[in-house]
């Protein structure tokens, strides 16, 4: 590893530890030569993974894409910055840890919309209003009655276990 102050190529790991959730190396060097310290990141390589569109062109996947959608979908809403990453980072991995090479957009989009039913309904009925492009205000109340409902189950459910 080369030194950012030097240049010179001699440098040593002083200190080593996980960061990112076990998924980066975070590793503290120092130069020989001119004995400054500095940090390097080491992660995993990962294979390009290529997103099919809805009329079947094919471009490279861009994390920045869920991320906006979901950050447009939870604007105005109780939800931090960390949680979007996580809840990115969680799709992601599922993306990458899959053997396909090819993902359809369809697969991300319900990812997506699965996620964000966990996090927040209302961000996930408006990630789902765009994602599914609800053509009438019909379909939109449809999508609603469909989350009351699973809502209503959750709720009987907890209740359940209470009373038990």
């Amino acid at each position: 590893m080369r030194c950012p102050y030097c240049d010179q190529d001699d440098t040593r790991v002083i200190d080593s530890r996980p960061a990112d959730d076990n998924r980066t190396i975070r590793r503290r060097r120092e130069c020989n030569a001119c004995r400054k310290r500095f940090t390097t990141y080491e992660k995993v390589e990962t294979l390009p993974l290529i997103v099919i569109k809805k009329d079947n062109n094919r471009e490279p996947y861009d994390r920045s894409k869920i991320e906006a959608g979901i950050v447009r979908s939870c604007h105005k809403r109780p939800i931090s910055r960390d949680q979007i990453n996580s809840v990115v980072d969680i799709i992601e991995n599922d993306l990458f840890s899959r053997e396909e090479k090819e993902i359809p957009t369809m697969v991300i989009g319900e990812l997506v919309m699965n996620k964000l039913k966990e996090l927040d309904p209302v961000a996930y009925v408006r990630f789902a209003s765009v994602y599914r492009e609800f053509k009438d205000v019909g379909t939109f109340m449809e999508e609603l009655g469909k989350l009351l409902e699973q809502e209503n189950v959750r709720g009987k459910t907890k209740k359940a276990g209470r009373d038990s």
